[in-house]
């Protein structure tokens, strides 16, 4: 990881989830990275907590970039009002980008595409192609049964412990962006 934190790669739903605490925590998170001056890039969706994270960093006067790909355009229709949106052939140039441009990765509340996400950043992390914080936030336990299956896949001698600890968890956004600031690399959380 370099010395200063400029980007946050979020990975989240694109859809909103059955309670409002994660919609809000999407928002939280979004504010929080805004102002701390973080870059935001996401998945450049206008829907569900994509883009209420955006949307939140954006009225928080933060910067963000939206990578999507070409065919998802009209299904997650693209957010017109971030800094720079970047369309991609294909979903893994768009976790490539994503990969490129954040220092560390925060995961939020999401379905299939966001466990893929999770699993991919933390696949490159196992195998020492990157160094950056994988945190997963477990917003309202969303994340529990995400977290018993990695520990399962430990239990079971398909993964080691070491591989285990790549990935952190926290309880909440706030817990999220003290554990940022924590590494001493961001200011303002």
């Amino acid at each position: 990881m370099k010395d200063t934190l400029s980007a946050v790669a979020v990975f989240c739903g694109s859809r909103f989830g059955n309670n409002p605490g994660y919609e809000q925590a999407a928002r939280e998170i979004g504010a929080g990275l805004a102002r701390a001056g973080l870059r935001l890039v996401y998945g450049g969706g206008d829907v569900g907590l994509m883009g209420a994270t955006a949307d939140a960093a954006i009225e928080a006067g933060g910067q963000v970039t939206g990578v999507i790909p070409s065919f998802l355009e009209a299904r997650e229709i693209m957010h017109q009002g971030v800094a720079e949106l970047i369309i991609t052939e294909d979903m893994h140039e768009r976790k490539t980008i994503m990969f490129g441009r954040a220092d560390a990765f925060l995961i939020l509340p999401g379905g299939f595409g966001t466990f893929d996400e999770l699993m991919e950043i933390t696949t490159w992390k196992q195998l020492q192609l990157h160094t950056k914080p994988v945190i997963i936030v477990n917003v309202l336990n969303w994340a529990d049964s995400v977290l018993m299956m990695l520990d399962a896949a430990v239990a079971q001698g398909f993964a080691s412990a070491d591989a285990r600890a790549l990935i952190e968890t926290v309880p909440d956004t706030a817990a999220a962006l003290r554990r940022l600031a924590a590494s001493g690399v961001m200011a303002n959380c």
